[in-house]
């Protein structure tokens, strides 16, 4: 099978551009031919490892194909970026313009026999008009649906051609139930499928303890992720011995604010930048307790990664996380319960004291149960990771790529494909 994959950002970076990475890796050893078309900065090459490059094609922001930096579907990357609520109707034209002639051109040279794009936005949105005929499954990640609700106006031109997608992947049972909601898509067309975490990268090794908790953050460090939280929360008991590790990165001032609280920490803070999948494995292998104070999130990953490295795990009780790990706590799981938010990602300003006095506690319970050298739950760990590995987590896409490949009759496909055209 020849799979045509699209992504309007940079993969490789945030976690919808990992899960492209793995589902190609797993294509490959699943014996389909892959290609990749993605938005990317000017200078960005994907690795041969990982993508041959003449299986590559990109749209190029900075001033190639577009001048201006790419538009990430978070408005806060790990990278330099422009945010799509500031995109005037010229700036969108000329968006949607680059794409359809770097579609148009994937479409015409690789001759696919499915598309997966991933985002329920304008490039997916753009994919069906082009090759409407072509079974097309798209990957929603959560962040497309905060765009539908900060861009209303370019939400409601792109839906009629979103419903017409032959099926949705939805990472959780409350992100399928948002995309009702939010587009009036058929439920019969949106199937929920997780994603996954390397087993190759992510494992257990005995952890020992040395009179330091050693914490840990990865994500972009940003508002939305709740890491202000997170270091006012530690600032509020500097005096217990812990070491918080951060690890990834966004830019300007959302950056900013996060370092110049950590650093009211001083030794207790590590800052390492983005670490790629290797080496953020080796870092959780040395870590304690793993913590995700995120006000909004699809589906957490990194606690999966984080657990199979055999780390506690302190995170707000969202959506995907109950999904994931469930609704009770145990010796490895802490939930924190949000208010009502504000917005879709920003808390009321009069709950910010109580959110982090919770925090603050929840952390000191944790630490005193790793100072009192409390084994991981190694059981629990294997039980709760077990059904999230990248092989099985791929064999269910693979079903949904020949199911739809399967149910369209061979004339409606690109001649040269694995198929034919009358």
């Amino acid at each position: 099978m020849k799979i045509l994959h699209i992504i309007s950002q940079t993969p490789d970076f945030t976690g919808s551009g990992k899960f492209i990475r793995e589902i190609i890796c797993q294509s490959e050893q699943n014996g389909h031919e892959n290609f990749l078309l993605a938005g990317a900065q000017a200078d960005f090459m994907m690795s041969e490892d990982r993508v041959p490059e003449d299986h590559c094609m990109y749209v190029k922001f900075d001033g190639k194909d577009i001048a201006w930096p790419i538009p990430g579907m978070s408005d806060v990357m790990p990278y330099p970026s422009t945010v799509f609520s500031s995109l005037c109707e010229a700036d969108m034209d000329m968006y949607q313009l680059a794409f359809k002639v770097k579609i148009q051109k994937a479409l015409e040279t690789f001759r696919p026999d499915i598309l997966h794009t991933h985002h329920l936005w304008v490039v997916s949105a753009l994919a069906r008009s082009l090759a409407p005929d072509l079974p097309m499954v798209t990957t929603c990640h959560g962040t497309c649906l905060r765009q539908h609700y900060l861009c209303p106006d370019v939400g409601g031109k792109i839906i009629p051609g979103l419903v017409k997608i032959d099926k949705i992947i939805a990472l959780s049972l409350d992100q399928k139930e948002n995309i009702v909601r939010t587009m009036g898509a058929n439920p019969s067309r949106i199937q929920v499928i997780s994603g996954g975490y390397n087993e190759a990268c992510f494992f257990y090794e005995p952890k020992p303890f040395e009179g330091t908790v050693e914490l840990l953050y990865a994500g972009k460090l940003s508002t939305v992720k709740g890491v202000p939280w997170l270091l006012k929360s530690l600032d509020r008991i500097k005096d217990r011995p812990f070491r918080l590790h951060m690890a990834g990165s966004s830019t300007g001032r959302e950056q900013e604010t996060c370092l110049a609280l950590a650093r009211n920490l001083r030794e207790k803070a590590v800052y390492h930048g983005p670490l790629s999948h290797e080496k953020l494995g080796a870092l959780m292998r040395r870590c304690h307790v793993f913590v995700l104070p995120s006000f909004f999130e699809g589906l957490p990953l990194v606690l999966m990664e984080a657990l199979a490295s055999g780390c506690r795990i302190i995170t707000t009780a969202l959506p995907g996380v109950r999904e994931i790990l469930g609704t009770k706590e145990n010796s490895m799981v802490r939930l924190i319960n949000l208010p009502e938010l504000k917005t879709i990602d920003t808390p009321h300003k009069k709950d910010e004291e109580n959110l982090e006095t919770r925090l603050a506690k929840t952390l000191s319970r944790v630490m005193e149960e790793v100072v009192h050298k409390a084994e991981p739950d190694l059981d629990y760990i294997r039980s709760a990771t077990a059904p999230y590995t990248w092989e099985k987590i791929y064999k269910k896409i693979d079903a949904v790529y020949n199911g739809l490949v399967l149910k369209k009759k061979p004339e409606t496909f690109f001649p040269g494909s694995s198929f034919y055209m009358k």
